[in-house]
């Protein structure tokens, strides 16, 4: 099995192993697992049934990581988008009154448009035209947006009508307890001994259910029946002239966060090759362009690359092993659900906090004694968690890179498709601000 593993991954080419890489799937899926629950809570609300949308979820999210793994051969976890499910039930379904039936048509037409985008190697184009400081600022604002979630789920922070953001409750269990995970993580980390991020997941979990925050919920489950959503899309419906923008919208903002979070792993895990290039980028965006055509037939939201995938690249994961792993727990959980119920939200925290710490190193690619480099980087990392959202992070640095390149007199180191990706986002942001 060793042999058969080692051949198929290529193991030791990419400086790993099996224990690495089983280690470093657990503990992608101890910080994905969240999405099991949250994704049919979000879709609920459109009408569509809880349990169903669940069995969708981990159908999708199996089938997209098995593809990952064996075929593009990248540690790299998917799942349905959030934002994009948040569109999918809150603008779409409630706030346009568009049936759940024909927005599952225009997810399914969407993964249609990433295939083709595929197939002409556009999407893999736009990740090769963003410049060296604005990947570095991606990994690093990713970094950031994955810490505040972290920092969020745990009452570190909470809103505040006057200023936005303000500290949180500190004593709260919740607070303590994943500060004593953080802190076991990082002396982990520091004595270099493997499984700091998933030790504090589990502490963190453990900690909370002998103070009595949180439930034992049992092991097994019955799955629930996935009939209510299973091939419920309507197609035809979804191709109408009034929706054809929908279809759009969907792949607009779907690419564009596949491709910051893409490029932010890459550069977390040393992925480029010799030239600079990414290998076997085609099979990457092959991957959730299938995720969301299966998805949506099984009744779910669009998929994309995971940023939680940086906590198993963090635990060494390398290669398309840790992938499968994820896969796999996955399609356990679907009769394992009570047992991936139990584990809270703030006991990932930790590890959210810590992948982000460790993102923000790429920071040291960005030329910060160069303005036309360094003030598009930052407004990059500023914007991403601050608005919540990678695309929008990711459409300020490129509005911004080749105007000031522009106007220095420097326009022969923008990319041609970097004023293409401008002009789309001036055309985006005119008609829909968020």
């Amino acid at each position: 099995m060793r042999g058969l593993l080692e051949h198929w991954f290529q193991l030791s080419k990419h400086g790993t192993n099996v224990r690495t890489e089983v280690l470093a799937g657990l503990t992608t899926f101890s910080t994905m697992a969240y999405i099991i629950f949250v994704n049919p809570l979000i879709l609920q609300e459109a009408g569509m049934d809880f349990g169903a949308v669940m069995v969708a979820t981990i159908i999708a999210a199996t089938a997209s990581m098995l593809v990952m793994g064996l075929y593009a051969n990248y540690p790299f976890g998917l799942a349905p988008g959030m934002g994009l499910n948040a569109f999918f039930a809150y603008t779409l379904v409630l706030g346009n009154h568009i049936p759940w039936e024909t927005a599952l048509g225009a997810c399914f037409w969407a993964g249609v448009i990433f295939f083709i985008l595929n197939i002409c190697g556009i999407r893999e184009l736009i990740i090769e035209a963003l410049p060296a400081s604005l990947r570095a600022a991606l990994t690093a604002g990713i970094g950031l947006f994955l810490a505040f979630i972290g920092a969020k789920n745990i009452g570190l922070v909470e809103a505040d009508p006057v200023t936005l953001v303000r500290a949180g409750t500190f004593t709260s269990w919740q607070c303590v307890l994943a500060c004593v995970g953080l802190v076991s993580a990082t002396v982990l980390w520091a004595r270099k001994i493997p499984g700091a991020i998933l030790s504090s997941v589990l502490l963190t979990w453990f900690l909370a259910w002998i103070v009595g925050i949180v439930e034992w919920n049992g092991v097994f489950a019955r799955p629930p029946s996935p009939w209510p959503t299973l091939l419920k899309l309507d197609l035809w419906g979804a191709l109408h002239p009034d929706f054809i923008g929908i279809v759009f919208a969907f792949s607009f903002i779907a690419i564009f966060d596949a491709a910051g979070t893409v490029a932010g792993l890459v550069e977390q895990g040393h992925f480029r090759d010799a030239q600079g290039k990414i290998p076997r980028a085609r099979r990457i965006f092959h991957t959730d362009a299938f995720g969301t055509a299966v998805g949506a037939l099984a009744g779910t939201s669009p998929m994309t690359t995971y940023l939680e995938s940086g906590a198993g690249i963090a635990a060494g994961g390398r290669t398309g092993l840790t992938a499968v792993v994820v896969a796999i727990l996955f399609g356990v959980a679907l009769f394992l659900s009570p047992l991936a119920s139990s584990i809270p939200l703030f006991a990932t925290a930790p590890a959210l906090i810590i992948i982000g710490a460790q993102m923000l190193k790429t920071l040291g690619a960005v030329d910060w004694v160069d303005p036309t480099e360094a003030i598009p980087a930052f407004l990059t990392v500023l914007a991403i968690p601050l608005t919540f959202s990678i695309s929008t992070g990711i459409a300020l640095g490129i509005l911004l890179y080749p105007i000031i390149k522009l106007l220095t007199g420097r326009v022969s180191e923008v990319h041609w498709l970097m004023w293409v990706l401008a002009a789309l986002f001036v055309v985006k942001f005119v008609y829909s601000p968020v």
